[in-house]
């Protein structure tokens, strides 16, 4: 049966491609090549907002009817009842009453029922998820939970299952989900996050424990242990509250710096573990190696506490796997440091733990001046260094330095702007959306513009994403330029694009301009503001000449950059094989 709704009923590009059976994907792209989409009646420009009814006619002209389920009615009344900042306190509500069906006063009737009803019939544990899952497609820009088979692969090689599991940065409970518990305790400094948090697992019936606050300021389990700490924190604070906790009986292994946040929540995780308990931590890779944190990264590995360091070869954070140590205990001599595929940590886990001195790095070679983890690093030093040293030295004799042919020259220039050839219709900007979601599509990054490189980045398909073409000129707020080339590639944050008309501005002579600028930059959103950078007034045959000069000066840039880093190589490898015996002094 087709359920009829409210004529003023919106939904988002996430509901229409659930409720139409497609991809995300798909919905941004029946906007792009059909002019007659539904328009936005509400929501923002990266979250944009349509009214149901005119989606339904198009999509039934279209011959795609859809059924509109019980579970999406009432999600449409719950995101009805107010706007959508008050959405997750919303949710949280709907959730308090699945766990307990007592009327209140506040309470919306229709909705209300809508809920009974599908708790009777699928199950409250079902529904709430259910509302959960759109909540969290409805505000996927801001809301990352840990993606699925991190928190899989965590929790069997952690053996939470069937345990009493603590996630001290828990979010709306994805780990703590994932687990398999037995008893779930959880904090997160958000109220509503937390509640939900709470709900989810309540729901499902297991022992739950869950508080609202910053767990390193207020610890709501101060004194508690647990069989195992999984935890996903987030990353690069800087006001963690160190000033507060200076002497806070966690930094066992050292107080941590006020940059290093991450090695506040590894030793938050470790003093709730139980002597022998498992802590697996997710952590950006740069705590790896930062050197205002080898203190304590190098106290951990003495200790025996820091067990394996993985960063995963698709991107994304880094694995950490931790043991509290047991009283008397002799510390390991090894720790596994690796990059691997997802699907790869589990079997190589396996397989340091039965041969650990055959898979695993010695504690002793760790130790050194920087005590630096960085599975990439630890592998190079692994290499045949005389061999390294060999392949280096090729690729710096390859290396073309040569800069273009350049001549002195004294013109009085005129001048227009950016904003000027925005107004006449030469040039248009866009700027790239922040904060991607997590997915596969591919996303140009600003160190790729750096590089002049291919996207590493990835992301979820966005109707709001800029897209470069062949011949537009990205920026980077860091002052990175590049013309791009090749097929189309999506911008990723801190981007902007430059598209020139040809026929009145070379985009190599833009480029130069916008590099050669020293940008002055909104503080409130980081993008670069060039309206005001001054273009000189040029013929197009003259614009073409400056800007293969700017090209060549730009191709020279790259050059220098990787020969030096070739050559830091080289050194380096060079002092390793001598010292080693794997290289000797050659004749003359």
């Amino acid at each position: 049966m087709v359920l009829a709704m409210e004529d003023d009923a919106a939904v988002s590009a996430a509901d229409i491609a659930r409720l139409a059976g497609v991809r995300r994907a798909a919905v941004s792209n029946w906007r792009r090549r059909h002019g007659d989409f539904p328009r936005p009646v509400g929501g923002t420009a990266s979250s944009p907002l349509f009214s149901l009814p005119e989606v339904q006619a198009w999509l039934r002209g279209r011959g795609r009817p859809f059924e509109l389920a019980p579970i999406d009615r009432a999600w449409q009344q719950l995101r009805a009842l107010g706007d959508d900042l008050e959405l997750g306190a919303r949710v949280a509500a709907a959730g308090a009453y699945l766990a307990h069906p007592v009327p209140r006063a506040d309470d919306d009737p229709d909705l209300r029922a809508m809920l009974t009803r599908l708790a009777v019939d699928k199950g409250a544990a079902w529904t709430f998820e259910q509302l959960c899952e759109r909540y969290f497609e409805a505000h996927s820009r801001r809301l990352s939970p840990t993606p699925p088979e991190y928190a899989d692969l965590m929790v069997r090689l952690t053996g939470a299952r069937g345990t009493t599991v603590l996630d001290p940065a828990c979010g709306f409970g994805s780990l703590l989900l994932a687990s398999g518990a037995k008893s779930a305790r959880g904090q997160d400094s958000d109220v509503t996050t937390a509640k939900i948090a709470g709900l989810r697992l309540q729901l499902r019936e297991v022992d739950t424990e869950v508080h609202a606050a910053d767990a390193l300021r207020e610890d709501a389990f101060a004194g508690q242990e647990a069989d195992v700490v999984l935890c996903d924190p987030p990353f690069n604070e800087r006001s963690w509250g160190q000033e507060e906790l200076l002497g806070d009986a966690r930094w066992e292994y050292g107080l941590p710096p006020r940059g290093e946040s991450e090695l506040a929540w590894v030793q938050h995780c470790l003093a709730h573990a139980k002597p022998g308990g498992a802590v697996a931590i997710l952590m950006p890779g740069a705590a790896a190696g930062r050197r205002s944190g080898k203190r304590i990264r190098a106290n951990l590995l003495r200790a025996g506490a820091l067990r394996a360091v993985v960063t995963f070869a698709s991107g994304g954070p880094d694995l950490w796997l931790l043991t509290r140590p047991a009283p008397g205990e002799r510390p390991p001599g090894t720790a596994l440091i690796a990059e691997a595929d997802v699907a790869e940590v589990e079997p190589l886990w396996r397989a340091y733990v039965e041969r650990p001195e055959a898979v695993g790095e010695r504690i002793i070679d760790l130790l050194d001046d920087d005590v630096d983890l960085t599975p990439a690093l630890r592998r190079t030093a692994r290499e045949d260094s005389g061999q390294a040293f060999l392949a280096a030295q090729q690729l710096f004799d390859k290396a073309g330095l040569r800069l273009p042919p350049l001549e002195p020259a004294a013109e009085e220039l005129a001048h227009t702007t950016v904003g000027e050839l925005v107004k006449s219709g030469a040039l248009q900007v866009w700027h790239a959306p922040p904060r991607p979601a997590d997915g596969d599509e591919p996303l140009l990054t600003a160190d790729d513009v750096l590089a002049g490189g291919p996207p590493t980045g990835r992301a979820a398909p966005d109707e709001a994403a800029v897209t470069a073409h062949e011949g537009d000129v990205v920026a980077s707020v860091t002052g990175a330029v590049g013309v791009h080339s090749g097929p189309p590639v999506r911008l990723g944050p801190s981007l902007s694009l430059y598209r020139v008309d040809p026929r009145r501005l070379d985009a190599e002579f833009l480029a130069g301009c916008l590099r050669a600028a020293d940008f002055p930059v909104h503080s409130a959103s980081t993008r670069i503001d060039a309206r005001r950078l001054k273009v000189p007034r040029y013929p197009l045959e003259t614009q073409r000449a400056y800007g293969a000069a700017f090209r060549a000066l730009a191709e020279f840039d790259r050059a220098l950059r990787t020969t030096a880093e070739i050559g830091r190589d080289l050194v380096r490898l060079g002092f390793a094989a001598l010292a080693e015996g794997r290289l000797r002094p050659g004749a003359g």
